[in-house]
């Protein structure tokens, strides 16, 4: 690949300006999930272990170029300090003499922590004398934020194209996972895709029929399927006014070799609840008063003889409503399928997108995928086909 990683980089010495995501849920003051922190530490590590001096930049939510002190990053200082077991100086602004004085001051192992990016209205804009003020406080540039790829803004892309850039250890983990799923993978290739809408995943579908060879179609998007195809899903959530469109992506599948696979049969309930009296139904038997709320065993048997014929998996969306029980089974049983074959070694599995981690993890498997992106926004935009200017930038 065209980027570079930290091994190409020479930074004894160096001050290197790491872009990260540690964009965390918060209570109370408190961290309530580590994993985005977590997750830079290899990073951290391995440039201090160079003899560079770490300075993160990041964003905390959307202060619209305004200073808001409840999104200070101020407050994840402590969170930080104990997941990298380094000291963390933490500068009240990202550019300046204040950034410029934090960075002097921290010692050797020692990672100094920006404000908010954010909170200049020049980082979204993309704004080139905000990139270049922020260039001037290091000598190396490394990103390894791939959740914020997708944003071209002063940290993400302007700083990128002003020094020596690399790809963190996220980064680069990320983007090879995703080049084995679809840029060069071995085939055959399946991606699943599900959620409640197809009209949000058009460029998605329209850009996988032409990469993957099965995709599978699950949740409410594969009800909008099945009324393309005259079949009555009767209350269920369906854009009947997608029917042409799903109608069209199909057409796209045949032309490029690529096999759709819909629900053949499906658990309904008239009422969507937690322990709702359902039933299993072919796909062709849905009551008029009923709302198709999970795909039924039959489904997930053809669907696991799917992923044992293939080599590489993508998966973006659960099968059913997977948040209330009984409608997790069939996302449960074909993602335990998948995670099966990937111990085994004989499956490489790429997943992504909020709901797909929430799924897994309630599966249980998260740990036996091959490789899990936090990074929705981002993720979706690679799926879809789209340049991200974050890794385009890396590229020089």
């Amino acid at each position: 690949m065209a980027w570079k990683t930290l091994d190409d980089m020479e930074l004894g010495g160096k001050t290197v300006l790491v872009r990260v995501d540690i964009n965390v849920p918060m209570e109370a003051g408190r961290v309530t999930d580590m994993t985005r922190i977590d997750k830079i530490r290899p990073t951290v590590d391995d440039i201090v272990a160079k003899g560079g001096k770490v300075v993160l930049l990041a964003h905390f939510d959307r202060p619209k170029g305004k200073v808001v002190p409840e999104m200070s990053l101020s407050h994840v200082v402590d969170a930080l300090a104990g997941s990298l077991g380094r000291k963390v100086v933490f500068a009240a602004d990202c550019v300046g003499d204040v950034a410029a004085a934090a960075i002097a001051k921290a010692g050797p192992g020692e990672v100094v922590l920006l404000e908010n990016t954010r909170f200049h209205p020049g980082e979204e804009k993309n704004d080139p004398d905000l990139a270049a003020q922020m260039a001037k406080l290091g000598d190396v540039y490394v990103n390894d934020a791939f959740s914020a790829a997708h944003r071209a803004h002063a940290s993400t892309e302007g700083l990128a194209r002003l020094l020596p850039a690399a790809a963190g250890r996220l980064m680069e983990a990320e983007l090879r996972a995703l080049e084995a799923a679809l840029g060069n993978p071995q085939r055959p290739v399946v991606a699943v895709v599900g959620g409640a809408k197809v009209s949000t995943k058009i460029e998605l579908l329209a850009n996988l029929v032409t990469k993957v060879d099965h995709l599978v179609i699950g949740g409410g998007m594969a009800n909008t399927f099945l009324v393309a195809e005259g079949i009555e899903v009767g209350r269920s959530l369906a854009e009947r006014e997608m029917a042409e469109t799903a109608r069209e992506i199909r057409h796209r599948a045949q032309k490029a070799g690529c096999q759709i696979h819909l629900p053949v049969d499906v658990v309904v309930a008239r009422e969507f609840k937690a322990g709702a009296e359902s039933q299993t139904v072919s796909v062709h038997k849905c009551p008029p008063d009923a709302m198709i709320l999970d795909a039924g065993p039959e489904t997930v048997a053809r669907l696991e003889a799917v992923f044992a014929e293939a080599r590489t998996l993508i998966w973006n969306g659960p099968l059913g409503a997977f948040e209330i029980k009984p409608f997790d089974a069939a996302t449960n049983a074909a993602a335990q399928a998948a995670a099966r074959l990937t111990r085994e070694g004989k499956l490489i599995s790429v997943a992504g997108g909020g709901d797909t981690v929430a799924a897994l993890n309630a599966a249980g498997v998260a740990e036996d995928f091959t490789f899990i992106s936090t990074a929705g926004g981002a993720f979706l935009e690679w799926m879809e086909g789209k340049e991200l200017p974050g890794v385009k930038a890396l590229m020089g």
